[in-house]
């Protein structure tokens, strides 16, 4: 008896559908409104170091590296931390999308991030522990 393969083919085909379509469904990025009190104008900003990279696992199930010897310099501070933006470069966070991200820090522990595009504050649930040190 002759089988066709078609069917087995559409099978095939549509359970990679479904696999490609969940994969495109990522978890937004969680945040809550939050408005940065910035650093005065006429005082120098503060910088840090990140002495040794440091891998964050986000929420919604991306990754991303602080580079070691990357500076970052103060921007601010909301209510959960002080705001450090990159120096020479952007930073980002992913979810469904893709945010530009400061990194709020409180006690030399990376708690959560400041996203100055949406001026929103993004949680981590579990806070990174820092290695810092000051730059010029």
């Amino acid at each position: 008896m002759k089988t066709s393969l078609l069917p087995q083919f559409l099978c095939y085909g549509l359970a990679a559908a479904c696999c490609l379509a969940l994969a495109a469904c990522a978890p937004m990025v969680a945040t809550s409104p939050s408005i940065i009190e910035a650093t005065q104008p006429n005082t120098a900003a503060r910088r840090i170091q990140i002495l040794t990279a440091t891998t964050i696992k986000l929420d919604t199930g991306y990754s991303r590296t602080l580079p070691e010897k990357s500076v970052w310099s103060k921007a601010g501070r909301v209510p959960q931390g002080d705001v450090f933006r990159p120096v020479g470069t952007i930073f980002t966070i992913e979810g469904r999308q893709v945010h530009e991200a400061y990194l709020v820090i409180h006690n030399q522990t990376l708690v959560g991030f400041y996203l100055p595009g949406e001026q929103n504050y993004s949680l981590l649930s579990t806070a990174v522990p820092l290695n810092l040190g000051e730059s010029e």
